[in-house]
């Protein structure tokens, strides 16, 4: 694709969702890392080397794929598969997680040039994954509320510039709405004296730490997989969901193949698997035209780019802001995307189904260390199929039997 073409396509409303994507993983995912590592006792360069893989190289993975297939394509990380390695960094050793990611990304290579994930992903009814969906992103809004009970002074002027914005035609077309609630909120900030950056460690720029790799049957058997569904079944079934409901078409066998292939040099910074994100590509696709919001895609990856070449640097500043202004701006930033997983989710059929999933996921349970997005699944279909047989028959099947 020619560079003048990009340009021509890139715009306010796709660079700001581009922005708010790498926002909200540069906050609190980042947060999940952070308390990941400080169980397992790893080192400052360790925990740089580990933001710099998943920011930097899924960075580059999604600029290649949004550029390749013209589609917004972002890749991070799994985080449900961040809080299980957190788990396991009690009683393994790094070396030994660092092992089992090498053969996660090996184990969701070879699924991926198999094409059983895409078999298994076009049989899961649409509904049931949207309700999931709506599940994971359910926490976002009730965040976005008890950040504005919790601290009016932060949320208030966020949300009424919000509200204007979008209810004003012509001001939201000078100012993207979330953008306004991004200056909004950074005034609010600045005015309350309440950013307050921690003195220690001035380190800038971040530098890639290679941990070689120990096997261990133990670290194997209890990773592995886990951390393989969390990235074929529970990220990127919510990425290609939340594409798909925005009219988008991913290529799911290729999108599990990169995610593998990628997740070998992670592996070796000592970053966990790469997977296509619920919650960023809904945010790289809450405005604009669909043929253009790749443009997003790009603002995304190239920012996650600079942020992983200076992330001590960034985070610092980052977890210097109060904890609402980021609630509120992730709120603020999902509502749409929710309102369209509820939309999808909710119709005429596999309803029952939608709403076991929804409910276990929104509980947050966890089993044999596996999240609540990949039971949610389970159950949904499992009480559809007992529950809503006539849903599942074909559409051929329906119109003999009438």
């Amino acid at each position: 694709m020619r560079p003048a073409q990009v340009l021509r396509d890139l715009g306010p409303h796709y660079a700001a969702n581009g922005l708010i994507g790498l926002i909200f993983s540069c906050t609190g995912p980042v947060a999940v890392i952070l308390a990941a590592g400080a169980a397992g006792g790893l080192s400052q360069s360790q925990l740089a080397s580990w933001i710099f893989g998943v920011f930097v190289l899924n960075g580059i993975l999604t600029i290649a794929m949004s550029l390749t297939y013209r589609q917004p394509l972002g890749f991070f990380w799994t985080i449900p598969g961040t809080i299980l390695v957190g788990g396991s960094l009690t009683h393994l050793s790094w070396a030994e997680v660092v092992g089992a990611f090498f053969v996660t990304a090996a184990l969701i290579t070879a699924l991926g040039v198999t094409g059983l994930v895409r078999r298994v992903m076009e049989a899961l009814p649409m509904p049931i994954v949207m309700a999931m969906v709506a599940g994971v992103f359910l926490s976002f809004g009730i965040n976005l509320v008890t950040a504005l009970g919790a601290d009016v002074a932060i949320a208030v002027p966020m949300i009424a510039i919000f509200l204007l914005l979008s209810s004003v035609a012509a001001l939201g077309k000078w100012m993207p709405p979330i953008l306004g609630a991004l200056v909004a909120g950074g005034v609010a900030v600045a005015v309350s004296g309440r950013f307050s950056p921690q003195s220690g460690d001035t380190a800038v720029f971040a530098a890639p730490v290679f941990t070689a790799p120990v096997f261990t049957w133990s670290a194997i058997v209890e990773l592995v997989i886990p951390l393989a569904i969390t990235v074929l079944v529970v990220q990127n079934g919510q990425g290609i969901a939340v594409l798909r409901s925005a009219g988008h078409n991913p290529p799911i066998n290729v999108t599990a193949i990169v995610c593998g292939l990628w997740s070998f040099p992670a592996a070796c910074v000592g970053a966990v698997s790469s997977c296509l994100t619920g919650p960023t590509n809904a945010l790289l696709v809450a405005s604009g035209e669909r043929a253009r919001q790749y443009t997003a895609a790009l603002t995304c990856g190239v920012l996650a780019i600079v942020f992983g070449l200076f992330a001590p640097l960034f985070v610092r500043w980052m977890i210097a802001a109060p904890a609402s202004f980021v609630a509120v701006l992730g709120g603020l930033a999902m509502l749409k995307a929710l309102q369209g997983a509820f939309v999808a989710g909710f119709g005429r059929k596999y309803t029952m189904g939608a709403l076991i999933a929804f409910v276990v996921t929104a509980s947050d349970v966890t089993f044999w260390g596996i999240g609540a997005a990949f039971w949610g699944i389970v159950a949904g279909v499992v009480v559809s199929w007992l529950l809503e047989r006539q849903d599942w028959k074909p559409a051929s099947a329906l119109r003999t039997s009438s």
